[in-house]
């Protein structure tokens, strides 16, 4: 049994709801208000056509302050930090040695010579600290700073009511502002691949904020759980660590747990031409070696959920894994991310997926995201 040494403020809320606290990251975390598939399916609903408000605080959220915190920052993750201006942010990976994933972050820049790096399960944490050792940097972890995120086409309707200027804040912008009397940071981030907005306050803070939000947007909002970004991310090819990392699905082989950049599709976040960074020259060397790729798969002619561990097959050989999978009816089609032998992550290539049951359902393989393609929904202004 997992220890949960990490409490949110608003755990009183979610047992209120009904919400039994599970560890995540180590604080205890709602990840169903009910496990009923109306409730999962109305949460889901609510944030691709109103909007959702969620408790993700228990992402860690790191603080880099001093003359080195930029130093650190860009030796151990894949962005150029000159590139970020303060009040904007980016998503970035971070690699160990050998050149292979083992932490993603969004990192903010707050202001001159002050960051913060915000992280899941992974270690980014204790890279972070490592190398700033002996630096004019200090890394401070900080619980007291709770995480809200408000996703949804409505979200941007609710804030406005309150904020100034929040229909401008371009995505991945930041801004210091005030909402309800309250101290905040508002990022246009999220993990649903809808356009939202995370709201950082401060622990005495998160009750009220929590309260007034879904008073002020009555009808537009409902509280959701954790669980549903899970259904989100899928169609959004958004990976969670480590749900879709051979920490969870080992290689065959014996191999030891660690995946490239390259096979999980996230060799984007390395900024072109950076070298320095932690594992930079064994993820280079990597390229073209893929062992298996991230890739959707979607059902032709079934809205069967594809489950986790299911067998995908091409004329009788294995050739994958399915990691999550999503039948959404608002949008017609039950989709998946999987984990597939490089020969055949091609879009339009023939598939079968084998469930745990055995039972055997068509698909092909596409590309990601599903949803939002071109991502014009998540980066919307106005």
């Amino acid at each position: 049994m997992a220890i949960i040494w990490r409490t949110s403020a608003l755990a009183k809320r979610h047992a209120e709801i009904g919400g039994e606290l599970e560890d995540w990251n180590g604080m205890g975390t709602a990840w169903f208000y009910d496990q009923t598939p109306e409730r999962a399916k109305a949460d889901y609903e609510a944030i691709r056509t109103k909007a959702g408000l969620m408790d993700v605080s228990g992402l860690k959220k790191v603080h880099l302050v001093g003359e080195h915190a930029a130093y650190v920052i860009d030796r151990v993750t894949t962005r150029n930090v000159e590139k970020i201006a303060p009040g904007r942010s980016t998503y970035a990976c971070i690699l160990d040695e050998r050149g292979l994933f083992v932490d993603d972050c969004v990192i903010y820049h707050i202001a001159v010579n002050s960051w913060m790096v915000v992280h899941g399960t992974g270690t980014g944490m204790e890279h972070l600290t490592k190398v700033a050792a002996g630096k004019n940097c200090a890394v401070i972890f900080d619980d007291d700073l709770h995480d809200m995120s408000l996703q949804g086409p409505k979200a941007v309707e609710i804030l406005a009511k309150d904020v100034e200027g929040i229909r401008d804040l371009a995505y991945f912008g930041l801004m210091q502002t005030r909402l309800y009397g309250r101290d905040v940071m508002i990022s246009r981030t999220g993990y649903t691949g809808e356009r939202g907005y995370e709201i950082f306050c401060r622990r005495k803070d998160a009750v009220h904020i929590w309260d007034t939000i879904l008073e002020k947007g009555g009808d537009d909002v409902r509280p959701t759980q954790f669980s549903t970004l899970d259904m989100l991310r899928i169609e959004s090819y958004l990976l969670f660590y480590p749900g879709d990392n051979s920490e969870t699905f080992p290689f065959e082989d014996g191999s030891p747990a660690g995946d490239s950049l390259w096979e999980l599709g996230l060799d984007f976040t390395v900024s072109p031409g950076k070298e320095g960074f932690i594992g930079s020259e064994n993820h280079y060397a990597m390229e073209g070696k893929e062992r298996f790729k991230i890739f959707g798969v979607r059902l032709k002619d079934s809205m069967d959920q594809m489950e986790m561990f299911a067998r995908v097959k091409q004329g009788g050989k294995d050739v994958g894994v399915i990691t999550y999978g999503l039948s959404s009816e608002l949008n017609g089609y039950s989709v998946a991310i999987a984990r597939l032998d490089p020969s055949v992550a091609v879009a339009g290539t023939e598939l079968t997926v084998v469930q745990p049951d055995g039972t055997e359902l068509a698909a092909s393989a596409e590309e990601m995201p599903f949803y939002d393609a071109d991502k014009s929904i998540r980066t919307a202004k106005g």
